[in-house]
């Protein structure tokens, strides 16, 4: 067989296996965001509280997300990723087990950062697929990540609905994704750098390039995140809902966040990217009015519903257009990372806090008004309309004897 059918066929099987991974990294965030009423109660804190504690993750991710590179490049892509997604499976377990604000900190700090560890490491194979095949394939990727989280929220929510214990849901729940996370690991591609390549720096600053679309990124990531971790609360106390219902609420944002992602593909070659994430926008503008002004639990579930539609395929396009941007790939993406996921760890914390001093429908017109970003920055991701091919600079290395 020769070098060229070789890497073709590993580089189509790394693109299955690097979407596992996805799917793997969000099933750990949805099985945590169906629980965080359960998590909120077992530790006794309030919601100012909580936002507090919510903010522990974001300062984890910041302080670990910049030294992805340098364990990838020391260690090589694939062992780098197997040992950042076990870790962040096996870190589910914590936030359930703490019995107060202190330990709900650092447990979530932990949380964290190895959710942002993982998740640079995860997206810069994913950019490398993606551009080794020569077509567009990020928004699928993050599609598995919804898929992913669609599967964790509706086990929490069955959960939630039986009223199980969070402890013993999240333990079972961490042993098997890290089981399938680490045998799915085997077969990413195994990137090394080349010999008179030097170390990435542990910290610098991203490129120009890369501020302006993690600016775009963190409009869509902190409604994500916002959405995830604060729906079932907002219907559990702001329409008074059951602990089943609420939950469903997230998997029903999940759900449509998945089915945006997997049909992205096809609508941003076809429209590109500029004008899908202007569509997008509106998309999310008008979920976020409905959120606000919601009276029943219907209408809010709509809400929630049309603003995952309307953001889910902004952070793919943030990745993909980071990755073609500016003379230094890695570290536009660990940038745009960096940006884009401590948003979505600071929502949380945000919407708390501003709950605390207001009342969540206020927290959520906030929500609203960043969606609109969507709209008036689109054209920061016009990178993303354009695909290149692979980089020389790094190698696969073969396997076989």
């Amino acid at each position: 067989m020769s070098n060229v059918v070789y890497e073709q066929r590993e580089v189509k099987r790394s693109r299955y296996a690097v979407a596992a991974v996805f799917a793997v990294h969000g099933a750990v965030t949805g099985s945590f965001a169906t629980r965080v009423p359960w998590i909120q109660d077992h530790a006794g804190v309030s919601a100012g509280q909580l936002g507090i504690a919510l903010a522990f993750p974001a300062l984890g991710a910041s302080v670990a997300m910049p030294l992805a590179g340098s364990v990838s490049h020391r260690f090589g892509a694939r062992n780098a990723l197997r040992v950042l997604i076990a870790l962040w499976t096996l870190s589910l377990v914590l936030p359930s087990l703490a019995p107060n604000l202190l330990t709900l900190c650092l447990a979530l700090f932990t949380y964290g950062a190895t959710a942002g560890m993982a998740d640079v490491a995860m997206n810069a194979l994913g950019v490398e697929v993606e551009n080794r095949l020569g077509r567009s394939i990020m928004s699928g990727l993050h599609g598995m990540w919804s898929a992913g989280a669609l599967v964790g929220s509706a086990a929490g929510t069955l959960a939630a609905h039986l009223g199980s214990d969070a402890r013993l849901h999240h333990v079972l729940a961490a042993a098997v994704l890290t089981v399938v996370g680490v045998l799915s690991c085997q077969w990413v591609l195994d990137l090394q750098p080349a010999e008179d390549e030097d170390p990435p720096p542990r910290f610098a600053l991203p490129p120009r390039s890369a501020l302006l679309i993690g600016a775009i990124g963190f409009c869509a990531v902190f409604a994500e995140g916002a959405s995830l971790d604060w729906s079932a609360v907002y219907l559990r106390e702001q329409l008074e809902t059951s602990a089943g219902l609420a939950a469903a609420c997230t998997t029903g944002f999940t759900l449509t966040m998945a089915i945006a992602r997997i049909a992205g593909d096809r609508i941003v070659d076809r429209f590109g990217a500029v004008r899908t994430v202007r569509a997008s926008g509106v998309l999310a503008v008008l979920g976020g009015l409905l959120i606000v002004v919601a009276e029943q639990p219907a209408v809010a579930m709509a809400g929630f519903a049309l603003m995952g539609l309307g953001i889910a395929v902004v952070v793919p396009l943030c990745f993909a257009a980071a990755g073609r941007s500016g003379s230094n790939p890695s570290l536009a993406i660990a940038g745009v990372a960096t940006i884009t996921y401590t948003s979505g760890l600071i929502a949380p914390s945000a919407i708390g806090m501003l709950a605390q001093a207001t009342s969540l429908m206020v927290s959520f017109a906030l929500v609203t008004l960043l969606s609109c970003g969507l709209v008036a920055f689109a054209p920061v991701l016009r990178p993303g309309d354009r695909v290149k091919t692979g980089r020389p600079d790094s190698v696969v290395r073969d396997p076989r004897p």
